[in-house]
């Protein structure tokens, strides 16, 4: 029953879209940027189901008027930490898998939710805002010694990248590289009408002060010198495997570490990943240094 409804929802807002684009465009195509800036809900609500450890601390932080929650572990202060960045509608707690493995490695591990995700504050996020929040909780604990971001979180990361903060080391899976792509992915799916493109941009930029043409990935990537790990699942139906190969492609210092079979999310906390990403920190050869569509080297 919840399905037939979902698809129902579902129908009546492609319905809206396509009517709405054409009897009352700036209305909808406002309508619509905002439904592309939202959240799911369940990243609230699985936020509250996620059960941290005795380990872990709570605390928060400001940032772009937003109050970001955080999860620490060991004491960033004094040890080298990892920083972890959650995608789109996830929250911080989603790389729990990762945290005892991180930890045996005698690193101190820096989590956090993005605005409208889990248990911080706001309702509405896009990727500037990803950004921003990166940056101030880079600030409030320092260089991290490693960086590991999912999905629109290792976009972030990646872009977040500078002098007053930086990461010693990243590991990407399943980036987003193209936000062109992701709002045409988004387009198709609600059916709103190709016209409205450029008015959806002027919200976003208008929203954040950034166009979208200064999110392309590759502008950022060739001025990065540090060591990276992308990880991209072939059979990712959210965000393309070209996406990721795009980042070993224009990264000096990327690797690409192409799995199959495990998609968009299964593939961040897959065993066989945890373990060449831990490789990877140890300085390991993981996966391969460019890959080329013609040539690509399956690492199972």
């Amino acid at each position: 029953m919840s399905t037939i409804i979902d698809r129902l929802k579902l129908t009546t807002v492609r319905t809206g879209f396509v009517l709405g684009g054409r009897l009352a465009p700036k209305r909808t195509v406002n309508h619509a940027a905002r439904l592309f800036a939202t959240p799911f809900a369940s990243s609230r609500s699985r936020a509250r189901a996620a059960q941290g450890d005795a380990e872990m601390r709570r605390g928060e932080l400001q940032a772009g008027g937003e109050t970001i929650a955080t999860y620490v572990w060991g004491d960033p202060a004094t040890q080298p930490y990892a920083l972890l960045a959650h995608g789109w509608s996830s929250f911080g707690l989603r790389f729990l898998p990762w945290v005892a493995e991180l930890r045996a490695q005698g690193l101190a591990v820096v989590a956090f939710d993005q605005p409208g995700h889990g248990h911080s504050s706001g309702k509405l996020c896009t990727l500037p805002e990803f950004i921003t929040t990166i940056r101030a909780v880079g600030a409030r604990y320092g260089t991290a010694a490693l960086a590991i971001g999912h999905s629109l979180g290792g976009a972030a990361l990646a872009l977040a990248q500078g002098e007053d903060w930086h990461a010693k080391r990243l590991i990407l899976v399943a980036p987003a590289a193209d936000m062109k792509a992701a709002a045409g992915r988004f387009f198709r799916f609600v059916h709103l009408a190709g016209y409205l493109r450029e008015p959806f941009y002027a919200w976003l930029h208008r929203r954040t002060g950034v166009h979208i043409d200064e999110l392309r990935v590759e502008r950022k990537l060739p001025a990065l010198g540090q060591p990276a790990l992308i990880v991209h699942d072939l059979d990712d139906a959210d965000v393309p495997w070209a996406e990721g190969e795009r980042y070993a492609q224009h990264w000096p210092g990327a690797r690409l570490y192409t799995t199959q079979g495990l998609g968009h999310r299964r593939v961040l906390d897959a065993p066989e990943v945890i373990g060449a990403a831990l490789s990877f920190v140890h300085g390991g050869e993981v996966g391969v240094r460019v890959v080329g569509s013609p040539n690509l080297v399956l690492c199972l």
